[in-house]
C-alpha cells in the first residue's frame, strides 16, 4: 500500500470524521482519480512534439497515455477535426497515491519561486487543477533527452457530498496551499486640529 494511502485510511478519515461531523467513514471525501494531462497544439506542424510528449508523460505517470484527437476543425488555428492534439493519463488506486506522494514531497518544491498553490483553483464539484510549465521539474525527466519544454494540467478528482469539503481533504493529504493573506492595516495619520 502507498504511504499517502495508508495515511488516508489511519490518520485523514479520523480527522474529516470530526471536523465535518460525517458519521460514516464511507462518506468521507475522498480522491478518486488524478489526470494528468498535456495539450500539444504544436504537434500540428512537428508530429515528433506528440511522440516526445508522449514519451515523457509515460515516464512521468508510470502507465501509456491516450491520444486526444481535435473533436472540430478551427480554420483560425489551422486545426481539422480528428488531429492529434493532446494526451492524458487517469491515475487511480496505488498508482494515484504515488503520483500524488511524489507531486507533494518532490516536484512541487522545485518549481522556482514557489509560494504555495492556490486555494481558489476548485470547480463546482470540489476538484483541483494545478497547471505546471515545464515537465523537467519531474526528476524522473532526463534532462539530457528532453527535447522540447511541455507544461501540464494535474487535476485532482476529489468525490465528496459537499465541495466545499475538497479543500480540508487535501490540505490533511499534505498539498502546499497557499495562506490566505491578512488584511493589511491601514496607517493612521495624525491630523491637525
Amino acid at each position: 500500500m502507498a504511504r499517502l494511502q495508508e495515511k488516508y485510511r489511519k490518520e485523514v478519515v479520523p480527522e474529516l470524521m470530526k471536523a465535518l461531523g460525517y458519521d460514516n467513514p464511507l462518506a468521507v471525501p475522498r480522491l478518486e482519480r488524478i489526470v494528468v494531462s498535456m495539450g500539444v497544439g504544436a504537434a500540428l506542424e512537428n508530429k515528433n512534439r506528440l511522440d516526445a510528449a508522449s514519451r515523457d508523460l509515460a515516464t512521468i505517470a508510470g502507465q501509456k497515455p491516450v491520444v486526444c484527437r481535435a473533436r472540430k476543425s478551427v480554420a483560425g488555428f489551422k486545426l481539422r477535426k480528428g488531429a492529434d492534439i493532446g494526451l492524458k493519463v487517469t491515475l487511480r488506486g496505488r498508482r494515484m497515491y504515488e503520483f500524488l506522494d511524489r507531486l507533494i514531497s518532490v516536484v512541487i518544491p522545485r518549481i522556482r519561486d514557489f509560494r504555495g498553490l492556490s486555494p481558489k483553483a476548485f470547480d463546482e464539484a470540489g476538484n483541483y487543477t494545478v497547471g505546471i510549465s515545464e515537465q523537467l521539474v519531474f526528476p524522473e525527466i532526463n534532462l539530457d533527452k528532453v527535447e522540447f519544454v511541455q507544461g501540464m494540467n494535474i487535476t485532482l478528482g476529489v468525490r465528496a457530498r459537499r465541495p466545499s469539503d475538497s479543500l480540508p481533504l487535501l490540505q490533511r493529504l499534505g498539498v502546499p496551499f497557499r495562506q490566505p493573506e491578512a488584511p493589511k492595516a491601514e496607517k493612521k495619520t495624525a491630523v491637525p486640529v
